[in-house]
């Protein structure tokens, strides 16, 4: 019997217990993925973390949406979801860690870092506030950080969260983020296998954070490339259909096209959504031995309270141009 079958065998309940509990079911268009994410996430992290974050399972999951929800409503969200690395371009790692630091000595204006994306730095500050929210034993908050930083890590994976080409407006292909990113893992989720194995711990966050935004990257040209070449191959008729959506008929990527650059991309979707489910196990496991493994068996069962009333937006007409040009980029 090979090492393999016998972690299967080990963290097969695991996933029986996940999958009972919650129905698989679509959602709204660009949550449906995020929801997987979170819910797999769980199925590798060690006992004595999956027994609190199964208990909460639904939370993590259905909170796994809120930062998209709050981009329309708080000041800098939309910026937390892209980055524009065609701007930020670098020869290595190490000259991102260095322009991490510039950012932080303040030597990089904040506007620019606003208008083309703070990708990474969201999922960093995010897991500094949950190992802050562990060793304080700040339940609440240890299950909504937890939440929005899978959401974050999730969006890293993403090619076209990673370009300011984000929808092919550049190239004439309007409407290829949503294809990618919601039309393909709910046509084709039955198909993928999000058996991932056990979280690990990440000693650089911030060169593990880079790593994953440029890898997602380096993915960008095959993205465009591919579609706009079966786009050529596909008359108009073909490429589109309209589906029923309650009681609106909306126009949609249709199955044979979906299908074809499914199939053209060769398990380029199902190996980011792998990879976001180990990496937001990763994130969520080093945040808790930041903060000294406690025991989380330990942590007194309370009802999670809702989520706080959003501050409201106070801005100049600069920031309300920013703020307009990230939201319709993100939906």
């Amino acid at each position: 019997m090979t090492q393999r079958l016998l972690l299967f065998l080990k963290t097969f309940p695991l996933f029986l217990v996940v999958f009972t509990q919650l129905p698989f079911s679509a959602e709204a268009w660009g949550f449906f993925a995020h929801k997987q994410i979170n819910r797999y996430a769980i199925t590798t992290l060690p006992p004595d973390m999956f027994r609190f974050y199964k208990k909460h399972l639904t939370f993590l999951t259905e909170k796994s949406v809120n930062p998209d929800k709050r981009r329309y409503m708080i000041k800098h969200e939309a910026a937390k979801h892209f980055i524009d690395l065609e701007m930020y371009q670098t020869s290595s790692l190490h000259e991102n860690k260095n322009l991490f630091k510039r950012v932080e000595k303040q030597d990089i204006p904040k506007d620019i870092i606003v208008s083309h994306g703070e990708l990474p730095w969201a999922v960093l500050n995010v897991q500094k506030k949950l190992t802050q929210a562990f060793i304080h034993r700040d339940i609440p908050k240890i299950l909504k950080l937890s939440a929005d930083l899978g959401h974050y890590i999730a969006d890293a994976h993403v090619p076209l969260h990673t370009t300011q080409n984000y929808d092919g407006q550049m190239t004439g292909q309007e409407g290829i983020h949503a294809l990618w990113e919601t039309r393909l893992p709910t046509l084709f989720i039955g198909l993928y296998n999000f058996f991932v194995g056990q979280a690990s711990y990440i000693e650089d966050p911030l060169l593990h954070i880079w790593d994953i935004v440029i890898q997602s990257h380096t993915m960008v040209p095959k993205v465009l490339a591919l579609e706009k070449q079966l786009s050529a191959q596909s008359p108009v008729l073909l490429k589109y259909s309209f589906e029923q959506s309650g009681k609106l008929l909306k126009k949609q990527y249709s199955v044979e096209f979906s299908t074809l650059y499914h199939q053209a991309l060769q398990g380029q979707v199902e190996e980011r959504l792998r990879q976001s489910i180990i990496q937001v196990g990763n994130f969520w496991l080093t945040a808790w031995m930041n903060a000294g493994s406690p025991s989380l068996d330990d942590f007194e069962d309370i009802t999670v309270m809702q989520d706080q009333k959003e501050q409201p937006i106070q801005e100049t007409i600069a920031d309300i141009k920013i703020y307009s040009d990230q939201c319709t980029r993100l939906g």
